[in-house]
């Protein structure tokens, strides 16, 4: 078994082995451009301790798109995007975590899984290592791919800043 680690000033996501706490790999990210924070509406990533609560997207080809966690039958393309420039692009997986410490990031006005905040695919062509997402932790595609085959629901996120 094995645990994430989210260092949100780094702008990297670790991925390490449960005994040992050796690193298995470590990839960009993107958090959010609003930084941290964990009320609702603030747009902002939460920080602490979490866990996978939902595992979406197993069989969804690479850059498929997710609206409201379901596949839209969509394969991202830059053409795509200049269609629905607005769009937060979700793609590929979508790892949904939920709070594990109550009145900080479970329950209430804090509760990161009723915030939808996942670890998800995003467009290739965007940058990591700069804060820009909407509050989730974006990877690249292929980073993605390899995290969601390692992890389980279950798997504990820590996300510190």
């Amino acid at each position: 078994m094995a645990y994430v680690e989210v260092d949100v000033g780094r702008q990297t996501l670790g991925l390490y082995e449960r005994s040992g706490g050796r690193l298995i790999r470590e990839v960009a990210v993107a958090t959010a451009k609003n930084g941290v924070g964990e009320e609702f509406g603030s747009y902002r990533t939460p920080r602490g301790l979490h866990v996978i609560r939902a595992r979406i997207g197993r069989d969804a080809p690479r850059n498929a798109v997710f609206v409201g966690r379901r596949p839209t039958g969509e394969i991202y393309s830059p053409a795509l995007r200049q269609l629905y420039p607005d769009r937060d692009w979700i793609l590929t997986r979508i790892l949904w975590l939920s709070g594990l410490e109550v009145g900080k990031n479970r329950l209430g006005a804090v509760d990161t899984m009723r915030r939808y905040i996942y670890i998800h695919g995003a467009p290739d062509e965007d940058a990591m290592s700069i804060p820009s997402s909407h509050g989730c932790i974006k990877m690249r595609n292929d980073d993605i791919l390899f995290l969601f085959d390692e992890v389980g629901a279950g798997t504990q996120v820590h996300i510190i800043a």
